[in-house]
């Protein structure tokens, strides 16, 4: 298990970037971890992932979102540490999916996206096997096992 923080353990635990990864990437896994964010407003969350990722995977130049699930604006960037990453929007990205795109030999990889309303225990168990390699559940499957929060 990986979690990794995008600031200072001094900032609020809001600033904690809930990530889970598999700690040998792979290009044979169905999936590479997984991510929970707080809210669906990808522009305040997606700086906060890149940064996360960058020292981890290599600097990040593209991330790739499926449309309905995030609030809008759907802008073409967004600016991290004074660098710019693409966001692509498609609707044909599957629902619960984040692909990822670095540098380090146009490399990408696949997160499962964990609805911010989810349970602590469901997004827990969700996290866990998409971050195993050995797991080869897709998206769907391990979306449609999270129980929600209220």
């Amino acid at each position: 298990m990986t979690q990794t923080t995008a600031a200072p353990a001094a900032r609020a635990p809001d600033d904690t970037v809930r990530l889970r990864l598999d700690p040998h990437p792979s290009r044979t896994t169905v999936l590479d971890g997984a991510w929970w964010p707080r809210s669906t407003d990808a522009v305040t969350e997606l700086p906060r992932l890149v940064r996360a990722l960058a020292g981890l995977r290599g600097e990040i130049t593209h991330v790739l979102l499926n449309t309905a699930e995030w609030d809008l604006p759907h802008p073409g960037r967004t600016a991290v540490d004074h660098r710019a990453v693409r966001l692509g929007w498609y609707t044909s990205q599957p629902a619960g999916l984040v692909t990822i795109m670095s540098e380090f030999g146009h490399d990408r990889f696949d997160l499962l996206v964990v609805p911010p309303d989810a349970s602590q225990a469901s997004a827990d168990a969700v996290s866990a096997a998409a971050a195993d390699a050995t797991d080869r559940r897709h998206t769907p499957e391990l979306l449609a096992e999270i129980e929600y929060t209220g």
